[in-house]
């Protein structure tokens, strides 16, 4: 079950080491881009170049999809970013249910956490498998592995390494499973204070906006969190310009220094840089969008104004 590219690598694994994937049940078709055309999810465009049988439910109380669940006969359901299940539907196979969580359970639980992760200046991240049960992310532990974060990752980078590793646990955890030989470890283990527990709640654009009290390090890892999707955003005013422009930023530098200037004024040579005072230091602009245009370097988005 699940939709995105992420949870394609994970179908992919099963299916290219032959086990007997018995269907896939993805989101419905939905209208995107400009022209509103059905667009087919990830998911359901590889089940049906591999011919799976494939099911995309409206509601997962539907007696209907309930029914056509269960003549599948599935001994286990797997769950790679999908939505939330109701009990009849994960407590339906002998085996149980098991999700694949892109962060550390049980931190980071919620919708985006590759995302808060480095926004939280995490030196680490991982994905785990664990039983779904009534409250979301909380099941008992499977397995987990770890990655490194780098200074130079994305939630983008991020995301494609977790993609990759977290398609192989999956493999480990359904290895494990039909051998019995795994019960899972309760989360309570592995927390000692619950104020200690980061949450990754959804992301909205207000979410998106760099507030520009933070400090040179909190901007610098927001914006590689947000990036290259959503994409954090800021109004700025370049010197020579009236209005302020609202910018998308993709990838900035950060400069850590003492200075005078007030917070937000924007530095440049009109022609290959620009930076923004912060309380700090400063944030050196690298790639941005503006509204309307493709994404640029910040030297292309200077060389079009004019001064």
């Amino acid at each position: 079950m699940g939709t995105p590219d992420f949870a394609v690598e994970s179908l992919k694994i099963l299916v290219e080491n032959n086990y007997n994937v018995v269907g896939v049940i993805t989101m419905p078709d939905k209208p995107a881009g400009r022209g509103h055309k059905i667009q087919f999810s990830p998911v359901k465009q590889y089940a049906l170049e591999k011919n799976l049988p494939l099911l995309q439910p409206e509601k997962l109380k539907d007696e209907l999809f309930l029914q056509q669940l269960r003549d599948m006969k599935a001994d286990l359901q797997i769950v790679v970013a999908f939505r939330m299940l109701p009990e009849v539907v994960w407590n339906m196979p002998k085996y149980g249910t098991f999700n694949l969580h892109a962060s550390l359970l049980p931190q980071y639980r919620g919708a985006a956490p590759i995302n808060w992760a480095i926004i939280n200046g995490e030196k680490e991240t991982g994905a785990t498998t664990f039983f779904l049960t009534h409250e979301i992310d909380t099941g008992k532990i499977i397995l987990q592995e770890k990655i490194a974060i780098s200074e130079t990752d994305n939630a983008g980078t991020v995301h494609d390494k977790l993609m990759i590793m977290g398609a192989g646990l999956v493999k480990k955890t359904v290895d494990l499973l039909l051998e019995d030989k795994i019960e899972g470890i309760d989360q309570s283990q592995f927390i000692q204070n619950e104020t200690e527990l980061k949450s990754a709640p959804k992301i909205f654009k207000e979410t998106c906006q760099i507030d520009l009290s933070w400090n040179v390090e909190k901007v610098f890892n927001f914006v590689r969190g947000m990036s290259p999707y959503p994409a954090a955003w800021v109004e700025l005013l370049f010197p020579g310009q009236e209005n302020p422009i609202l910018l998308k930023i993709f990838e900035t530098e950060k400069e850590i220094t003492s200075h005078e200037l007030p917070v937000g004024t924007v530095i440049s040579d009109e022609k290959k840089y620009a930076k923004v005072a912060l309380s700090n230091g400063f944030i050196h602009l690298k790639s941005v969008q503006v509204a309307g245009k493709k994404r640029m370097d910040i030297g292309e988005l200077l060389r079009g104004m004019r001064f």
